[in-house]
């Protein structure tokens, strides 16, 4: 069982920056990737970094040149620095893990939330 836990969410202002971490633990054989969802009310989650076990990054268009993802690969460890920050970036983010051995797994955090304020 593998069990994400994200953290650094919190009430931010317009323009501010926030560091989110998630930490993996637990039946992790191999990681194919990790990356952050993010979640407003009354929208679908949608995906908004990730980084595969080779270290290529994928962001969403909304959020290139504000946000970067990284990794910490002997610690299961990914991090969000989000910077530049908007009042539509609010919404719960995700983390969220891809692991294979013999089938492919996807795990997900509990959720931390990011309130960005004018």
């Amino acid at each position: 069982q593998v069990q994400l836990v994200e953290s650094g969410g919190g009430l931010v202002q317009a323009g501010g920056s926030l560091r989110l971490s998630c930490v993996a633990s637990g039946r992790i054989f191999s990681i194919n990737a990790m990356g952050w969802y993010r979640q407003a009310p009354g929208k679908q989650r949608e995906l908004v970094a990730r980084i595969s076990s080779t270290g290529l990054t994928t962001y969403a268009d909304s959020v290139k040149g504000r946000f970067t993802i990284s990794r910490e690969n002997a610690k299961n460890t990914v991090y969000l620095q989000m910077n530049s920050l908007k009042i539509e970036d609010t919404g719960v983010y995700y983390c969220n893990l891809i692991a294979s051995f013999m089938s492919v797994q996807n795990y997900w955090g509990q959720g931390t939330q990011v309130t960005v304020s004018s």
